[in-house]
């Protein structure tokens, strides 16, 4: 949630802050916010609204400075308004912060600081540390530290900060020290990027692309104090932590929209590649398995395991259902997959052979990164399914897979929810081969995953006729996503996708489950979308779609190409390619993704910055 942008050099920061701003903006969007350093002087900007709203603003009343902070916000305390938005001022102005995170103990400071006679202007808790910082700063300066010294600036920060429960990522510029930048991290993120005579500062690595190729992450409770011509490092508890310096990998193709609309759009189109980049270099053909770099763990060590736990949140827990069925099937190992917002809070039995595989995109999602430290603490061996490189649960995870799916900067997850599937069955066919799969089989599994880039270029062609059956449904209020099996957790995913960004009410459910009470729901006004290709059991699947046909519902059905008996019953058919049962997922969420998206396009909503939600769930 909400996106931090900072840099200390010879030119001017707005332009890169302003830069900045746009690129972070699908993690918040309720309103942003610039400070520029001019000597003495720190000018404010902000604005409620979209970025480019505040840059018409800064058009109109222009702020200079070769130092500066930025911020776009997504509210969690205090509703959408300038005021509220961010930069925050601290005492009287002589302290400026942006902040991410969500601060717990809010109102007792808050009450505290009132007391010591400090104003409060905003409803937010980002004001809490402004005021803290600035109440710590006059703290040392009655012991006799000098306010006009980086030193003391930074004690006042740490000071401030280990009063602070709950999450943070700070970035902090102090009115009488011109060009110090201080920014501190727990639980959101924070990276800088290394340059000559300048850094930059960002909550992840997009604003940076252009700027630099050499980042540091910082990890939590360290503080980094950034000058045009120095950077250091160090812990809060006052040591030095080591400099690890990356490579940025990422271009500004990976942000571009090219020729697209909509980065949503973009990030369907690009699956078959994304796919093909999580399968590069993973598939053994002479052992017929799939083969990892980054697990750490030997094959004795795989072999004793023998119960998975895949936790996760929203999508990627959709994702782990997938996985779930695919690790049961052809490993043969018990898995259960948790919602991480669950899994951190309670205390289920595991046995000491159980490995945690935490599913994410992000690599910052709050709930999984506690529910993998919890199992962590718990002596497991956590893994991670992670598509960004240096983030958080990536370096805290024992091991981990990327998923090499590049930025996924659309809100509602599309190209990181197959890449995810795709490398969940390279982890099943592992597995397999190491119990009970044979070498053929393997090798088949093998020739199949091999194939699906071109089948999702296939899939990818229904986009006309997904448009037509959008076109029929977009006013519809209500839908059902119905599937059995694999295509289960598709129809879940499906129901998603679509409320994410239409505002439209769906449901997903497993298609014989809808006697159990969904049916109730159906009548004239409300589409079933059936995922229904070739299976074991698609007699009893296209039993259910005729109980809907029988109630007078309107039926969408997701089919395998030449299926000719679907179309008499269905009202409307997307076909795919037919694939066998467990690669089903990979190609009818293709569909659905398209559907989701062509319906919000005719509703007029904002398919990349749908309201209330932003990309990287952050905070509780």
């Amino acid at each position: 949630m909400c996106g931090i942008v900072g840099y200390v050099g010879p030119k001017q920061a707005y332009d890169y802050l302003i830069e900045g701003l746009f690129r972070l903006e699908y993690r918040g969007y309720d309103s942003a916010g610039v400070a520029l350093q001019d000597g003495s002087k720190i000018s404010i900007r902000k604005k409620t609204g979209r970025v480019s709203q505040l840059a018409d603003l800064c058009k109109l009343l222009p702020i200079h400075g070769t130092s500066g902070i930025g911020h776009t916000r997504w509210a969690t305390h205090g509703e959408p308004s300038d005021t509220n938005s961010h930069p925050h001022t601290g005492g009287n102005g002589e302290v400026v912060l942006v902040h991410n995170g969500v601060i717990e103990n809010y109102s007792i400071l808050r009450d505290r600081l009132r007391e010591l006679g400090y104003v409060f202007r905003t409803a937010t808790d980002t004001e809490v540390a402004a005021h803290l910082v600035a109440h710590q700063l006059e703290e040392a300066v009655k012991l006799g530290d000098d306010p006009f010294e980086a030193e003391t600036c930074v004690r006042a920060v740490e000071s401030a900060v280990r009063q602070i429960k709950g999450t943070y990522g700070l970035a902090v510029m102090f009115r009488d020290v011109p060009g110090l930048l201080i920014a501190t991290r727990f639980g959101s993120p924070l990276v800088v990027g290394m340059g000559r005579g300048e850094y930059f500062l960002a909550s992840d690595a997009s604003p940076l692309v252009g700027h630099t190729k050499e980042i540091v992450y910082l990890n939590d409770h360290e503080t980094a104090v950034i000058k045009a011509d120095s950077f250091v490092l160090r812990h809060q508890d006052g040591s030095a932590p080591a400099l690890s310096i990356r490579a940025l990998e990422q271009t500004s193709r990976d942000t571009d929209l090219g020729e697209f609309d909509h980065y949503m759009l973009k990030e369907i189109f690009e699956q078959p590649q994304t796919i093909e980049n999580a399968l590069r270099g993973r598939l053994d053909d002479e052992e017929a398995t799939a083969k990892f770099g980054g697990l750490n763990l030997d094959p004795q060590s795989l072999g004793r395991i023998d119960r998975i736990v895949l936790t996760a949140c929203g999508t990627s827990w959709h994702a782990g259902l997938v996985g779930e069925y695919l690790i049961e099937e052809f490993a043969r190992i018990p898995v259960e997959v948790e919602y991480a917002s669950e899994l951190r809070y309670r205390n289920p039995p595991m046995a000491d052979r159980t490995m945690i595989f935490a599913i994410t995109q992000s690599g910052e999602t709050a709930d999984t990164l506690a529910a993998l430290r919890e199992c962590k603490r718990k002596g497991h061996p956590t893994l991670a399914i992670c598509n960004t490189v240096g983030s958080t649960i990536a370096r805290e995870a024992d091991g981990g897979i990327y998923l090499h799916a590049g930025p996924e900067i659309g809100v509602a997850s599309t190209k990181a929810f197959t890449s995810q599937v795709t490398v969940l069955t390279l982890l099943a066919l592992l597995l397999g081969r190491m119990r009970h799969l044979s070498h053929p089989a393997g090798k088949r599994m093998i020739s199949q995953l091999r194939e699906m880039p071109d089948k999702i270029r296939q899939a990818l062609k229904c986009f006309d006729a997904v448009k037509d059956v959008a076109r029929k449904y977009y006013t519809a209020e209500n839908f059902l996503y119905l599937g059995r099996l694999y295509n289960f957790p598709v129809a879940l995913e499906g129901a998603l996708k679509l409320k994410e960004i239409s505002y439209i009410h769906s449901e997903g459910y497993p298609a014989a489950e809808m006697k159990h009470g969904p049916i109730a729901l159906v009548d004239e006004d409300t589409p079933s979308v059936f995922i229904a290709p070739r299976c074991e059991i698609y007699p009893k699947v296209m039993s259910n779609l005729e109980e809907v046909k029988a109630r007078k519902g309107p039926v969408i059905a997701i089919a395998c190409e030449g299926d000719d008996k679907i179309a008499e019953l269905a009202d409307d058919v997307i076909y795919v390619p037919d694939v066998d049962e467990y690669l089903q997922p990979l190609v009818t969420s293709i569909p659905l993704q398209l559907l989701a998206y062509q319906i919000a396009i005719y509703r007029g909503c904002n398919v990349d910055r749908p309201r209330n939600l932003a990309k990287s769930v952050t905070v509780e």
